[in-house]
């Protein structure tokens, strides 16, 4: 790419990546007391209000029905979803493995244990969780794919890449990327 090209690049709105969402996950394979407590922590830790997540499928090995209640979720837009971000990073240390972005540039990672989120203190009712973070980026223009009528294919161009996500986080957020080992 020429320098005039990466020069418009920066000036062209279209061409600008934006946090879309995270979502917050945790899935423990069982329903009952665990669950409401892990639904009490998500919203704790969120701000927002929790919806339980249902398996696809029954495994028998391990007891789990399809259709039963098993973890639970919360997504986060916009200033919600910035500061949750700027919340939990500490929490692993502002370092994210290269083998956790996939080829479109969004961004996945676990978090052990909840205490380890600075500001979060143990709660012996609650007990301690681990949790998935997903993390999606996109660029102004997206939704003409995921919108009801006349939805369009995006074509790669203008797809987010790995790198352009990678850069955009050691900017905002101030990551560091590790080998994946």
């Amino acid at each position: 790419m020429s320098e005039l090209q990466v020069q418009n690049n920066k000036n062209n709105k279209m061409r600008q990546i934006k946090l879309e969402k995270v979502t917050v996950n945790i899935g423990l394979g069982e329903s009952g007391e665990r669950l409401q407590k892990a639904y009490q922590l998500v919203q704790e830790l969120t701000g927002v209000k929790p919806v339980y997540t249902k398996a696809k499928k029954s495994i028998k090995e391990f007891d789990v029905r399809k259709g039963a209640t098993i973890g639970v979720a919360a997504t986060l837009r916009g200033k919600k979803a910035e500061e949750f971000l700027n919340k939990v990073l500490p929490a692993i240390n502002n370092r994210i493995k290269i083998t956790s972005f996939d080829k479109y540039g969004n961004v996945a990672f676990g978090i052990s244990e909840h205490v380890v989120i600075p500001g979060t203190h143990y709660d012996p009712d609650i007990g301690i969780f681990g949790l998935d973070v997903a993390v999606t980026f996109t660029r102004p223009g997206y939704r003409v794919s995921k919108r009801q009528r006349k939805a369009t294919r995006i074509p790669k161009r203008h797809r987010v890449t790995r790198d352009e996500v990678i850069d955009y986080l050691k900017q905002n957020f101030g990551i560091t990327i590790i080998s994946g080992e």
